[in-house]
């Protein structure tokens, strides 16, 4: 359990976040609560904090949290705006998003996330939702899967991949998370099965949890929630967020070019990065917490309409 509450580049997210005591904050992912916790300490009684998570086991981290300013909200963030008004709040002074999965998530084997542990295929991060890896892989059309693969997880042999997914499940099921790492070992790269699985397993969560789809419906929803001055504070952990975050803080929008008026002005532009590289943890961060390896920070400041 103790990775589940180590937060990743959790000074670097504080300073990001410029809080102030009075302020109103959102945790979009709560976890295991380590960069709630510590928002919660440089907020007055005045401030507020509100967290969010859809997966259940992440609610347990909140019972021992006794402070009247912090309230955990259950559910996916593609619909924080939406929660937020139950509570009669508009706008907010900072939104701080730790993308992916916890440690915990993928160190439990009845998830299903690791290709470390044997377990079921899962990989729901909330248990409510009908759709499992297991459905995906049965269920989803050649050409669906080809689609997955390729894009989610940029899997090279991602065709081949495909056809072999829909050959195996018409003469056997694909079950555990053996069945299906068995099926993958013929088709990884030499000396690379391990990075190969990762990226397979990494196409197939995403569509099992939308995840994409929520990330864009989240980010859309922060341009009317900051207020201006404000501060968005997302950390990634695959290249499809990290350049997702990037476009949108960039142009205001997921593609296309900047909009610009009649006078050369740009248009729809949100927000002003505060570094133009995405921060990195340190050396030393990585080598207490592996997670960190892969995480970009991206910070930007709301900008006045």
């Amino acid at each position: 359990m103790n990775e589940f509450h180590r937060p990743v580049m959790l000074n670097e997210c504080l300073e990001g976040l410029d809080i102030k005591p009075e302020g109103i904050y959102l945790d979009l992912t709560f976890g295991g609560g380590g960069h709630s916790r510590e928002i919660l300490t440089h907020l007055s009684q005045k401030g507020c904090l509100y967290a969010f998570d859809q997966d259940e086991d992440a609610a347990q981290n909140a019972l021992n949290i006794e402070q009247s300013n912090f309230h955990l909200i259950e559910a996916n963030f593609r619909f924080f705006q939406r929660y937020l008004k139950l509570y009669g709040v508009r706008q907010v002074d900072g939104i701080l998003a730790d993308l992916g999965i916890s440690s915990y998530q993928i160190d439990t084997p009845s998830r299903g996330f690791s290709t470390r542990f044997e377990g079921p295929l899962d990989m729901r991060m909330n248990a409510k939702i009908e759709k499992t890896a297991r459905q995906v892989l049965h269920e989803y059309p050649e050409e669906a899967l080809h689609k997955i693969l390729g894009i989610y997880g940029e899997v090279k042999n991602a065709r081949t991949l495909a056809q072999a997914i829909v050959r195996a499940r018409s003469n056997q099921t694909l079950e555990t998370v053996d069945d299906f790492k068995n099926l993958l070992q013929k088709y990884a790269p030499p000396r690379k099965e391990f990075k190969y699985f990762a990226q397979v397993f990494q196409a197939i969560r995403i569509e099992v949890n939308d995840e994409m789809a929520a990330l864009e419906e989240m980010l859309q929803q922060t341009t009317e929630v900051l207020r201006p001055g404000g501060r968005l504070v997302v950390l990634s952990y695959h290249s499809l967020e990290d350049r997702l975050v990037k476009t949108f803080i960039q142009k205001g929008k997921f593609q296309g070019e900047i909009e610009k008026d009649f006078y050369g002005n740009t248009l729809g532009i949100k927000f002003k990065p505060i570094s133009r590289k995405p921060i990195v943890a340190s050396q030393e961060e990585i080598a207490i917490n592996n997670r960190a390896r892969s995480a970009k920070l991206r910070i930007a400041e709301r900008l006045a309409d």
